[in-house]
């Protein structure tokens, strides 16, 4: 009688990274021939346990040097308590848990949550990473997730529409540690929601099918200009990790030879101890160049590779592209192209890190940088400002928004001169951009109109410095107004919003003379008269109406 493994095939589906353009792992996924062996599998631990162990000995047999994620379904780890014949396997085949993701996918629906999540815990102490699959349109609890703490969040391409909880998830994510991919990916404009959501990782039809063979290029399509999310202490090393080459440190110069002649794209090779911490590290063309001169295998062939490699250079999973910098300008020059490797909060490593991708992603974001400054101030304008309102929604932050701008700028330049009037927004640029903290944001968003964002807490000295200055253009004073709309979490949903709420308090400062300061709720009626006169009882001289105030 033919067993259900003769009608039983495995497909590899890439994992592709956003960023890079490189395939990060291959998922394994099951396509039976005959039957439903899934929905028995789901019925049936102990044959979706074999099936883990099937797929991975599939994969194996390929000899593809890509991590690996295979699919496992949340009741089975409950019931089993983890996975100890895959990672049999896995130490069989000579591959190390680390580089095998557990995709946990529901039905998470009746699951016990307490056996679930010691049986992620005994994953991990394994070695295996561990990613939660189907979120969005699974039946996955939040506060599930959040006990999990994965170390991959998948999730379904149907909340691309939905932007604010994409955004909301990849801070969720960041809180954890996790990184984001989004799969069943099928067109262009999905990849740039994707893109500009934050996610770091993708999958499905439009990088390439399942294929029983694993795939050697994938198309990404190229990025589209202003969709980088990017921290202002600099993009995340996460969104730059490729795999990594790994080898036992007691590996010998032969192994690690044939291993790179037979994977030209690998560019140097890290030698692991026993808990996948690095030792050393092997650059390609350093170590070739050693084995291929006189005399060099018969001296290297059978000897330790440690012995031809350098201490790695390592980085933690948190750390940004500048500080890679930081590490790779460390010692000699001759060190610069090579890899430095990722690792995570026990010290393993998680992939690697090249200099190049670095270089071009910063460079990039300069570029995109400095074309939206303002060419007067050199401030950024308006994009960059409510780009951060909205990631500042997306956290749950409480942030104060406020709109600047010159009183009578129009007869300042008609009276002084546009020079006096330039050199007179420079200065208030120049005078915000002093008193603004690490959290805040200052833009120059045109003419004499500035916007800056910042916390609460930080606005009142803020404030102060612009409007106990005395400002002058031409030997005329100036005085300048200022609207602040304070948003609670909640109480909008995207800095068009914020923006609509800031414009009547914008109009409340206007019909104030002197420096004026209105401060309103979004979500709520009224303001508060911070500085400045009403103009019924100001002096005859303020009282006069001027329309080219504002």
């Amino acid at each position: 009688m033919p067993s259900w493994t003769d009608t039983l095939r495995f497909a590899f589906q890439p994992v592709v990274n956003l960023t890079t353009g490189g395939v990060a792992g291959l998922e394994i996924l099951a396509r039976p021939e005959t039957g439903d062996v899934l929905a028995e599998a789901r019925r049936d631990p102990e044959l979706d346990g074999r099936l883990s162990v099937l797929a991975f000995r599939t994969a194996a047999r390929k000899e593809t040097l890509l991590p690996l994620y295979v699919n496992v379904f949340a009741g089975t780890l409950a019931d089993l308590g983890g996975l100890t014949p895959l990672h049999d396997a896995v130490r069989a085949a000579g591959r190390l848990p680390w580089e095998v993701t557990i995709d946990v996918g529901p039905p998470y629906t009746h699951v016990p949550q307490h056996a679930l999540l010691e049986a992620i815990g005994a994953l991990r102490e394994q070695g295996f990473r561990v990613s939660a699959d189907g979120i969005g349109d699974g039946d996955l609890p939040l506060r599930l997730l959040t006990d999990m703490a994965p170390d991959l969040v998948k999730l379904d391409a149907c909340l691309l529409p939905r932007p604010a909880a994409v955004r909301a998830m990849r801070t969720l994510c960041e809180q954890l540690g996790a990184l984001l991919c989004v799969e069943g990916v099928e067109t262009e404009l999905q990849c740039a929601s994707a893109r500009s959501a934050g996610a770091q990782l993708a999958q499905g039809e439009l990088f390439a099918p399942p294929a029983r063979l694993p795939a050697a290029e994938v198309y990404v399509p190229p990025r589209s200009p202003g969709l980088t999310v990017t921290p202002r202490s600099g993009p995340s090393v996460r969104e730059f990790v490729r795999p990594a080459a790994l080898l036992p440190a007691t590996a010998s110069a032969g192994q690690v030879r044939a291993l790179l002649t037979g994977s030209p794209d690998v560019s140097g090779v890290l030698l692991v101890d026993s808990n996948g911490v690095p030792v050393r590290s092997v650059h390609r063309s350093r170590f070739l160049l050693s084995m291929s001169g006189r005399y060099g295998h018969a001296l290297y062939a059978d000897r330790p590779a440690a012995k031809l490699g350098d201490p790695p250079r390592t980085v933690g999973v948190d750390a940004t592209a500048w500080e890679v910098l930081d590490v790779v300008a460390v010692g000699g020059r001759d060190r610069t192209s090579d890899d430095v490797a990722v690792v995570d909060r026990y010290g393993r490593c998680v992939g690697v890190v090249r200099l190049a991708d670095l270089v071009r992603a910063l460079a990039e974001t300069r570029v995109e940088e400095a074309a939206g400054l303002n060419p007067l101030t050199r401030l950024p304008g308006s994009d960059a400002i409510t780009g951060e309102v909205d990631r500042r929604i997306a956290d749950g932050r409480t942030f104060a928004l406020t709109w600047l701008d010159v009183d009578h700028f129009k007869q300042v330049n008609d009276g002084a001169g546009f020079a006096a009037g330039d050199e007179l927004i420079r200065s208030v640029g120049r005078a915000l951009q002093r008193a603004a903290s690490d959290s805040t944001r200052v833009g120059h968003i045109g003419g004499d109109d500035f916007l800056v964002l910042a916390d609460p807490e930080g606005l009142n000295p803020l404030v102060a410095s612009v409007l106990d200055a005395p400002w002058s253009a031409g030997g005329r004073p100036v005085t300048l107004s200022l609207a602040t709309v304070l948003c609670e979490p909640g109480s909008v949903t995207d800095h068009r919003q914020a923006a609509a709420c800031l414009a009547p308090l914008k109009k409340a400062a206007k019909s104030l003379s002197g420096a004026s300061w209105v401060m309103g709720r979004a979500g709520l009626s009224g303001h508060e008269i911070l500085r400045g006169v009403a103009a019924a009882t100001a002096p005859a001289e303020w009282a006069v109406a001027d329309p080219s105030r504002g």
